[in-house]
């Protein structure tokens, strides 16, 4: 028997009824899904804001210009060049050190341009050649640079020793890296003595006997140097074409030379073999009976 009121039906009466429960007046709408048509633009634009904030602060896409870094990296003009991912974060944290390949802006006091862009007289596809360089589909403007970290302040470097390796404070220095062109001097140009002040950087290119760098750059000596300050970020790894799809090593030519197998490991396999290693330390430890201390 029922405790409350109820209709003639046997139904309750709808003031017993507790309000969440009691039929809306209106019947609900079922929410319309947006046109594909509506979406699209919406979907462009969220990852054209995504895109650039990665670009400004995170990563950047960049097309290698010239052939100054074969053949590390390859790029020639109007060719198709390397695209590579340069970390823009890695130098918040330190600065860049020996042996590391970086993008930076074109100092002042440098002269010499490796290569001159190719953009068109009209003012409307000039600009979207600027920004399809920013976004790594167009070739980059012609003051950002791309070289490996030979020298850092405090440090004295001079080219060259018996054997043609350029020294750093009176010591060879092992440059597995460099690419020798066939149609050009194999033999390093002399450079008198220059020490690094701190805050800027002595870069040189792979392509050793085809770079206008430090050795030449504002007739060489200071005006070679590039400020710390400059630097854009640290290439980590080359993404297009497919085929050259691999990591950009760092392997710093001041220090001992490392043993041909490591030196062919892609960056980043080091730390990341390091954790399962440790893994199977850890866990056969655990599995080993603990020895009881003698009395």
């Amino acid at each position: 028997m029922s405790d409350g009121p109820t209709t003639p039906n046997g139904d309750q009466s709808p003031d017993e009824v507790p309000e969440d429960e009691r039929p809306s007046g209106k019947p609900q709408r079922e929410r319309k899904k947006r046109p594909f048509w509506i979406e699209l633009p919406i979907l462009i634009g969220v990852a054209l804001v995504l895109t650039i904030i990665i670009q400004s602060f995170i990563a950047r896409v960049f097309v290698i210009p010239s052939e100054s870094m074969e053949q590390t990296l390859h790029g020639c003009p109007g060719c198709y060049g390397d695209r590579v991912v340069v970390d823009k974060l890695v130098y918040t944290f330190g600065e860049p050190e020996p042996g590391e390949v970086v993008v930076f802006g074109r100092p002042d006091t440098w002269n010499r341009s490796e290569f001159v862009t190719a953009r068109s007289d009209n003012g409307f596809v000039r600009w979207l050649q600027g920004v399809g360089a920013k976004f790594g589909f167009a070739a980059p403007d012609e003051d950002d640079v791309v070289k490996r970290v030979i020298a850092v302040g405090g440090q004295t470097v001079e080219c060259c020793d018996d054997a043609n390796h350029v020294l750093v404070d009176g010591k060879p220095l092992d440059e597995p890296y460099i690419y020798w062109d066939p149609e050009r001097n194999q033999q390093q140009d002399e450079f008198k003595p220059v020490t690094v002040p701190a805050g800027k950087l002595f870069v040189m290119g792979d392509n050793r006997g085809n770079s206008a760098d430090s050795r030449v750059q504002g007739g060489g000596g200071q005006n070679g140097l590039v400020p710390v300050d400059n630097v854009i970020g640290k290439v980590r790894a080359i993404i297009l074409p497919p085929s050259r799809w691999q990591g950009v090593g760092d392997h710093n030519p001041q220090a001992l030379s490392a043993p041909a197998w490591q030196a062919g490991l892609p960056a980043g396999v080091g730390v990341a073999a390091a954790w399962p290693t440790l893994w199977l330390i850890r866990r056969s430890r655990a599995l080993l009976p603990q020895r009881k201390g003698k009395g």
